[in-house]
């Protein structure tokens, strides 16, 4: 009771800190952001260095009205009278987010809740950020969440609805080039192939939603934040590969699981944009995660694409390496809360990968092909799903 009560104290303290005389070699908060999903809310602090922390939980207080609240304490960081006003979001799981210097080397965050079920937290690189999910079941009647349309009503559980709307994420873009081999660029292929899938998706009758349709710079959090928006039933991210050596070649796809193999971690850094250590953390939280909710979604997802995948590419190309279909800590993945996937879908180090990666003409055939799997899978869910219909 009494750290509650010296807790409570120290919310109050930034409205007092934030106009002192800042310390020398303090980090920044640099942005705060939120999306509401129809299952959760996420927050999203952005910050010039890396930071470690833990959410903590506050009961509400009947007495003094004061709602129930998770708060964290980011150290070394300075973000003085910058929130002097609380960040209001309303949408029936958060009231607000407040900011706050809460002693000369810290900043705190508290998150005011309406409801509330559980949280995750996640520590994310390049650029240094904390993303937390609140969990929880919206009232009736609650606003409809900000970043989608209203959806008239509950979304069913993802494995029993149809598939209508498939969101494809051509990876990185813009200031994020990913790999570059030999004037070939990957945020340039993926946008390439990205392009050719959608009509090929429309065609079998399927929405299809790009995440960035120019040469842009997105954060995972806008990806997936797009994805969830417009009620997404599928999240399929194209990504070329890199390795080491020379020698290595052919097509992976990746899914999100708790159980991978290591050679995965290597990919996953990459992709995610930091060093293999710091996936250690990741590991660790991913076992405590319920990601079973999509995982044999996901896999069977990745399965259907990557057959079609290696299948069609053989018919044209001698040699294509089948990879397999593999489970790993993809930062992309992990914030999408339906079926998702992860296409390598060649090595730009390989020389011979690297010219075909070059070219209109296997952008186009790993479209069709990537196209076929997608439509292989929903064709197969869509006979699971009219069995479980009432």
């Amino acid at each position: 009771m009494r750290g509650a009560r010296l807790a409570l104290l120290a919310l109050a303290a930034p409205a007092l800190l934030g106009a002192a005389e800042r310390p020398a070699g303090l980090g920044d908060v640099k942005r705060v952001q939120h999306w509401s999903y129809p299952g959760f809310t996420r927050v999203v602090v952005e910050t010039t260095r890396p930071v470690h922390t833990r959410v903590e939980r506050l009961p509400a207080d009947r007495a003094s009205r004061r709602p129930e609240r998770l708060y964290l304490d980011l150290d070394g960081l300075w973000v003085g009278t910058r929130f002097d006003a609380p960040i209001e979001v309303g949408d029936g799981l958060l009231r607000a987010v407040r900011v706050g210097q809460n002693t000369l080397r810290r900043t705190r965050v508290v998150i005011d809740l309406e409801r509330y079920d559980r949280h995750r937290l996640l520590h994310l690189s390049s650029p240094a950020r904390v993303v937390i999910d609140v969990f929880g079941h919206r009232p009736a009647g609650s606003p409809a969440p900000r970043d989608r349309p209203d959806p008239g009503g509950p979304r069913l559980a993802s494995e029993l609805r149809p598939i209508r709307t498939v969101v494809v994420d051509p990876g990185h873009g813009g200031r994020d080039t990913g790999a570059q081999r030999g004037g070939v660029v990957e945020k340039d292929v993926t946008l390439r192939i990205a392009r050719a899938l959608r009509p090929l998706l429309e065609a079998e009758g399927l929405r299809v939603v790009l995440t960035r349709e120019t040469d842009r710079t997105r954060t995972l959090e806008e990806r997936t934040a797009l994805a969830e928006g417009v009620g997404g039933d599928l999240f399929l991210s194209l990504h070329v590969n890199a390795a080491p050596g020379r020698e290595l070649h052919g097509i992976e796809t990746y899914y999100l699981d708790k159980s991978h193999e290591r050679h995965s971690l290597r990919v996953a850094a990459t992709e995610n944009g930091v060093a293999s250590s710091a996936l250690d953390p990741l590991q660790r939280t991913l076992a405590t995660l319920r990601t079973s909710e999509t995982s044999e979604q996901s896999a069977a997802l990745a399965v259907a694409v990557h057959r079609e995948l290696v299948r069609g590419l053989r018919v044209r190309y001698e040699g294509v390496a089948d990879l397999g279909v593999k489970s790993g800590p993809f930062y992309v993945l992990f914030l999408a809360s339906m079926p998702s996937v992860l296409i390598e879908t060649g090595f730009l180090t390989n020389p011979a990968e690297a010219r075909r990666l070059a070219t209109g003409a296997y952008a186009e055939l790993v479209a069709a092909r990537i196209a076929r799997g997608v439509v292989r899978y929903r064709d197969t869910r869509g006979t699971l799903v009219a069995t479980h219909r009432p």
